[in-house]
């Protein structure tokens, strides 16, 4: 699972880990989680001690543990091809009753990835244009439409600066309406009925800070000073 984090190194990495790490300690006891390609896949690796959360993977398995350290199994690998160890009690099965799970409503969580995310919760996540390499929308779209819940889980903005939160998609949709909470480097968002609603801000970043760089209007969650 560490296959994405591998080609980050130093701040970046650290970084990464604190997103992961903070999606990690609000996932609640016994949820069954599915987790997208890069950041997400950190957060495996950072469940508070103690607690059991249930990963999945679209590719069959349900109980996928943390990212293997020494000794790789090859055959052993979640939906990115990343590979991934299991927990005592794991189940293998096929894409068919996997994806039953997830078009059944049975997966409590999704994280994922994103491009851009719209005050209005919808997701973009897989390609940029027509002119982009990726195939299709694939899993993501059961996905963010079958899960009970989708974070997404990301930086705040592009390497070119250009804020991934806006009041309207520019990229293709993966699915519409489906975000509830953004985990960026930046703050933790909620997506409500008023739009984007700051509940968190992070490492001494200030409300006014996370509005420069966002291009929709943010609000003061409850309690946020």
């Amino acid at each position: 699972m560490r296959a994405a984090a591998d080609r980050m190194v130093g701040p970046e990495l650290a970084a990464r880990k604190l997103i992961a790490g903070r999606v990690a300690r609000d996932i609640p006891e016994g949820w069954n989680v599915n987790l997208g390609i890069g950041i997400p896949t950190l957060v495996a690796d950072l469940v508070p001690e103690g607690r059991e959360v249930m990963f999945q993977s679209e590719n069959g398995i349900l109980g996928m543990g943390p990212a293997p350290e020494g000794e790789v199994d090859p055959w052993l690998v979640n939906a990115g091809k990343q590979n991934v160890t299991l927990r005592p009690g794991a189940s293998l099965f096929d894409h068919a009753l996997s994806f039953a799970m997830i078009r059944g409503g049975h997966i409590d969580l999704c994280v994922l990835g994103a491009l851009e995310v719209s005050e209005r919760g919808d997701l973009a996540n897989w390609s940029t244009s027509s002119n982009d390499t990726a195939p299709a929308v694939g899993g993501a779209m059961d996905l963010a439409v079958g899960a009970k819940r989708i974070w997404i889980a990301m930086d705040h903005t592009t390497k070119q600066g250009a804020s991934k939160l806006v009041e309207q998609c520019s990229y293709p949709l993966t699915a519409a309406g489906c975000v509830k909470r953004i985990y960026t480097n930046l703050a933790t968002i909620d997506v409500t009925e008023r739009g984007f609603e700051v509940i968190e801000l992070i490492g001494g970043t200030t409300f006014e800070t996370v509005q420069t760089h966002t291009a929709a209007k943010l609000h003061r969650g409850k309690g946020l000073v």
